[in-house]
């Protein structure tokens, strides 16, 4: 009776020391959205945040497989949030957190995520016949890529004089990239647009 005692506490003792360190497992996939294919040889990073400090401490590090699969089995930390980071050449980076508070321990936590391929407008401006009245262009983006710290500014641009300026703007891979334009002073006013090439670099001439 006593030996059926001990084995059942150190049972009981066991189970609980289970619970309070279980792992938690994120997984998912990440998709290549330009193509509709999985992102395979992205390396991605696991971050995790301190409620009592403002730095990260990098969890793990893995490399999503041919079919866009990442996994990560980690220690139940009391912390305030996760950061999950994605990077591949050519591709934009993905950033995402996850609240502690949102993972669980009673089943893999899925997270699937997505990111574009790189391209590039190559916005070149003419001054084909200058004069007093036409030397000024403006211009503004209408459609493209926003929000990344590579993105051209959305505001109204201004060129000056005689000019033949190019201006790199990235964009997502295989879509549109488009701008309004005004010719100060004249009425030549309009729009140019393209589709950039996932990779590449496409090239929209405007002379004027």
């Amino acid at each position: 009776m006593r030996l059926l005692i001990i084995i059942l506490a150190t049972l009981t003792l066991l189970g609980c020391k289970k619970k309070g360190k279980a792992d938690f497992v994120l997984r998912g996939v990440i998709t290549n959205s330009t193509f509709g294919i999985p992102l395979e040889g992205a390396t991605i990073k696991l971050f995790e945040k301190n409620p009592s400090s403002s730095q990260e401490v990098l969890v793990g590090t893995t490399t999503t497989d041919g079919s866009g699969n990442y996994s990560f089995t980690f220690a139940r930390n009391t912390v305030q949030s996760y950061r999950v980071n994605g990077v591949k050449n050519s591709y934009f980076s993905l950033d995402k957190t996850i609240n502690f508070s949102d993972l669980t321990i009673d089943n893999d936590n899925i997270r699937d995520y997505s990111t574009t391929a790189k391209s590039w407008a190559k916005l070149r401006f003419v001054n084909v016949a200058p004069s007093a009245t036409t030397d000024e262009i403006r211009f503004n983006r209408t459609v493209g890529k926003s929000g990344c710290s590579e993105c051209c500014t959305p505001n109204e641009t201004s060129i000056f004089g005689i000019a033949d300026t190019i201006i790199y703007c990235i964009n997502d891979g295989n879509t549109s990239y488009t701008y309004n334009y005004n010719v100060v002073g004249t009425s030549n006013i309009g729009q140019q647009t393209a589709v950039t090439i996932a990779f590449d670099t496409t090239e929209i001439l405007l002379n004027y």
